[in-house]
């Protein structure tokens, strides 16, 4: 399965690292473009902005490990979708040029499941993603978001109660299965 991740999957951090530990599993192929991983730079400039140079870090990091997911959209292609908000073309845009099977996004409301299937892309919010890959493969997800816990762990210093932790990330689903 190939799967384009928004920027809106790839920061928060927990949310990322699951997403991409189970990628890692061979669960699906992530998938990207420039301008998704330049987005997720931008967004942490905006809310927290000693942590952009960690962010430029962790995107270079990314493209070492994934030199294949990232993906340059069609430019012309993405002058011709409409979405609700015409910046978020260039995300289908990518996902419609990468042939990928699933656009994993927050922002539903941004992609018309009409939209997406006119482009055989099917929309999936990253709780439902994940919790699927857990359903089909319970030890992998679970020895992944088990590693996320120990790292956010090592991180705090403080206990991170799995179900807590992945609430806190927006997966309740993944939280309430793994938990």
């Amino acid at each position: 399965m190939r799967a384009v991740l928004d920027a809106c999957v790839l920061y928060p951090t927990v949310m990322r690292e699951i997403l991409l530990g189970v990628a890692a599993k061979g669960l699906y192929q992530p998938l990207w473009s420039a301008r998704i991983l330049e987005e997720w730079a931008r967004a942490v400039a905006k809310n927290l902005p000693d942590q952009q140079e960690v962010a430029r870090a962790e995107i270079a990091l990314l493209r070492l490990r994934w030199p294949a997911a990232e993906i340059a959209a069609d430019a012309e292609l993405e002058q011709d979708l409409y979405l609700p908000d015409l910046a978020d073309r260039h995300v289908l845009a990518t996902a419609i040029s990468a042939k990928a099977d699933v656009l994993v996004t927050a922002n539903l409301g941004d992609f018309p499941t009409r939209t997406l299937a006119a482009h055989n892309v099917l929309r999936r919010d990253p709780d439902g993603f994940l919790f699927d890959h857990w359903q089909d493969e319970p030890v992998l997800v679970g020895e992944v978001c088990d590693a996320v816990q120990a790292k956010a762990e090592a991180i705090s210093g403080q206990p991170q109660p799995m179900r807590a932790l992945l609430k806190k990330a927006r997966l309740p689903r993944l939280g309430k299965a793994v938990g």
